[in-house]
Parts: C-alpha cells; structure tokens; sequence
C-alpha cells in the first residue's frame, strides 16, 4: 500500500512546488521594469529638488518626489499579490488634510515611511530586481534552452574549430569516448536543462520571497503604527468616554431636576397645607391633602429608585454581570430572551462590566419604548483572540429603521463603546427586524468550553 502511495504524493508535492511560479515569474520580471521607471522618476525629480533646496523652491519638488515615492511603492505593494504571499498592508500616512501646500511638504519631509519608500526606489529596489532578474532569466533560459536544445541546434552554424569543447569531452571523459561532438553536446544542454527545471520552482519562489521580505519591510506597515494607531484610538476613546460622561452626568441633572426634584417641592407644598388646614381645625380637607402628598412622596421615591439603577445598581456588584443582565431582561416590558456566556463574570472588569450593563439597559429600554416589537433577545459572549472580545446584542422584531443620527440616544451609546474602545453597529431594515451589536476588547481571558443556557 505503502509503495502505491509514495509515488502519488511525490507527485503532489511536486506540483505544489509549481503552484504559483507563473506569477512569481510575472512578478520578477514586471517589478525589474517598474524599478527602472522608479530609478528614473524618483532621481530626475528629487535631484532637481535637492539642487534647488537651497533656493527653498527646492523643497516642494523634494516633498513631490517623497509623493510620487509612495505611489511606486502601493504600485509595488499591489504586484506582490502575484505571488500569492499575504498581501503587505499600507504603512499609515501622516494626515495632511486641510494643510497648506508648505505645511504640507514639511510634512511629508518629516515622514520615515516617505524617506524609505524613497530609498527603496533609488537604491533598494533597483539593486534587488537587477539581481532577482538575472537569476530568473537565467534559470527560466536555462530550462527551456537545454531541454529543448536538441530540436534547436540543427539551425545553428558550424562550430570553429577552436572552440570545439564537446571533442574535447569526448576525447578526455572515459565514458564519452566514442560519442560524437553533437551527441555530447545535447547530452550537457539537456542534462543541464533537467537540473535548472527541477530546482527552479524553489530558486524562482525563493528569489520572490526574498523580494517580498525587503519590499514589505521599507513598503508596509511597521509595528510602530500599531502602536501609533494604538495611541490615537485611545485618545480618541478617552475623549469619547469623556464627553459620553458629562452627557450622563448632564441627563441625570435634568432628570432630577424634572422628576423627583419638582414631586419634592410639590411635597413640601402640600405638607405647608397640611399644617395650616390642621391648624385651622379643617381635618377633613388636611386629611386629603396628605393623601396627596403621600402619593407624591411615593411617586419621588419610585423616580430615585429607578435612576438610582443608572448610578449603582446592587445586583450588579453583589451577583455579578450575568445576573445583573438576566434581571435586565426579565424585568423588560417586551418579552426577552437571555443567551449569556458563563465566563463573562470572570473575563469583564468591573469598570467595563458597568459600562456593559448600561449599555445592554438602555438598549433594552428603546426596544420598549420605539420598536414595538413583541420579543427580542439579549446575548453577551466572550469570543476567542488577542484581545478577547465581548459581544453585547439585543435583536427585536419590531418595525425597524433604527439608526445612528446627531443628537440620537443611538449615538450617545457609540460614543460609550469608543470610550472603551470598543465598536457599535447597527443592523434595521424598514420593517425590521433591528439587531443592535456592540464588540468590546478584553484582556486576561481564560476561555471556558461551558455551554451558556438560555435564560
């Protein structure tokens, strides 16, 4: 069985070497030209730049230089995908929007990737291809030279001869002895032909990621743009975090100032007339009044409560998230089904389990109040990665058209997420159903394999 199967994966792995060479082939070839445009482009523009530099005219020729650099290196960036390698990803540019035409050449002297996709077309890439081309000419030339040589030498003219190296062979080579010149000749072209074939699916592949690996290093993202893509989004979220702050702590000031602040003057409106009908002897109307300002201190104390849910809700922090969001859903006026991770009491923070609850409340309460839907379901699930990710979803069936607008309580939720940077999105057709997800980042995740039941 063994001897059946050897063959056929020798087979297969042989044409998995091949897989690709074709493109890989383009690729060489192509960038080698491409390389030549860029040499001369990028030296005819720059050194007319660096000439003038001194006159500062020089300057925006230089950045234009810088520009059109870039340009080569996506046109690079892009031919890569021949080989079939991953694809490089864009470095990230400095943002010049807005800027003036000298503001926006400082800019783009100022920036590394500019000056390495700059080099790479004056000197790197040049250097590289001249040398990945030779070999890919050579190895292709060779191959296709030397098997074919038998059918092609007849054409040739007569050899000199002073140059007559098969006789030599013939003569000197103990096994060649008796051989004719053109036998041995086509013997040496088509053997060789036979060892540049098969050894050049791995020179071309290697010449190809041998390219790829300078190419993506001076042309592709560099881990410093993480870290700088990083930075900004977290700067971005803290000012998100802050401005979706002072609009809770602005909402809650108004909804104590038109709920329970107004039913407390009420109150101490009706117990002033408590006391001046008591006075006055008049029980029966007293006895009314305090009925009414019974009723008004019930109702301020239910307002409390229900915005004291907004500050500090204490299943949250005695019970966990989990409990927290299962009381959520059971509590809401549309019936609602609960599907929740077990691990997410161990995997969310509490500051973020907070915010998630929040979030999950406020999602809940405009499905009542706007979706006239008559279900909707609650999921919150920890998702494999690096971060670990939370993904907090309520679906209803209701009418639709949900959307993020200015001045929407959708937006305002958004702007949460990015606090945590996390991110909101909206799923609401015309006529439904709406489907509302929010994904946040985790850290120090130790993911369980526990099924999570239906709550």
């Amino acid at each position: 069985m063994m001897s059946h199967d050897r063959p056929a994966n020798n087979h297969d792995r042989f044409r998995s070497a091949w897989r690709g060479v074709g493109g890989s082939t383009g690729y060489l070839l192509a960038s080698f030209f491409i390389s030549v445009l860029t040499f001369t482009v990028l030296w005819t523009v720059f050194s007319v730049g660096l000439s003038l530099a001194v006159l500062v005219t020089g300057i925006p020729i230089m950045a234009f230089a810088l520009h059109l650099a870039r340009g080569f290196g996506a046109t690079e960036r892009g031919m890569l995908a021949w080989t079939g390698l991953p694809a490089v990803e864009a470095p990230v540019w400095p943002d010049t929007t807005g800027q003036s035409a000298w503001r926006r050449s400082l800019t783009l002297l100022g920036s590394a990737h500019h000056w390495s996709h700059l080099i790479h077309g004056l000197l790197v890439g040049l250097t590289v291809t001249t040398v990945t081309f030779s070999l890919t000419i050579t190895w292709w030339a060779t191959t296709l030279g030397g098997l074919t040589y038998w059918f092609w030498q007849g054409f040739l003219p007569a050899r000199e001869a002073a140059v007559d190296w098969p006789g030599w062979l013939a003569a000197h080579v103990w096994w060649l002895q008796g051989w004719s010149s053109a036998a041995v000749e086509t013997t040496v072209y088509t053997v060789g032909g036979v060892l540049f074939g098969v050894t050049l699916p791995w020179v071309i592949k290697g010449l190809a990621r041998m390219q790829y690996a300078i190419s993506a290093a001076m042309l592709g993202r560099w881990p410093s743009d993480d870290l700088r893509a990083r930075a900004i989004a977290e700067a971005a979220g803290r000012q998100s975090a802050v401005h979706a702050e002072d609009t809770a702590m602005r909402r809650l000031e108004r909804d104590l100032h038109d709920g329970p602040q107004q039913r407390l003057v009420r109150l101490q409106m009706d117990l002033a007339t408590v006391e001046r009908r008591a006075a006055s002897g008049d029980a029966e109307q007293a006895v009314e009044v305090a009925k009414q300002a019974q009723l008004q201190a019930k109702a301020a104390l239910d307002e409390l409560r229900a915005l004291s849910r907004g500050v500090a809700p204490p299943l949250l922090a005695d019970r966990g998230l989990r409990a927290a969001l299962a009381a959520l859903a059971e509590e809401s006026p549309v019936p609602t089904h609960a599907r929740l991770d077990p691990v997410i009491d161990t995997a969310v923070g509490s500051d973020v389990a907070r915010a998630v609850y929040f979030i999950a409340a406020e999602l809940l309460t405009n499905v009542a109040k706007h979706a006239g839907a008559g279900s909707a379901q609650l999921v919150a699930e920890v998702g494999p990665g690096q971060p670990a990710r939370l993904l907090l979803a309520v679906s209803d069936d209701g009418r639709g058209g949900a959307e993020l607008q200015p001045s929407h309580g959708l937006t305002g939720l958004a702007e949460r997420v990015r606090g945590l940077l996390g991110e909101l999105t909206v799923e609401s057709p015309p006529g439904g159903p709406t489907r509302v997800a929010v994904v946040l980042p985790l850290t120090d995740l130790v993911r369980t394999t526990t099924p999570y039941p239906e709550v």
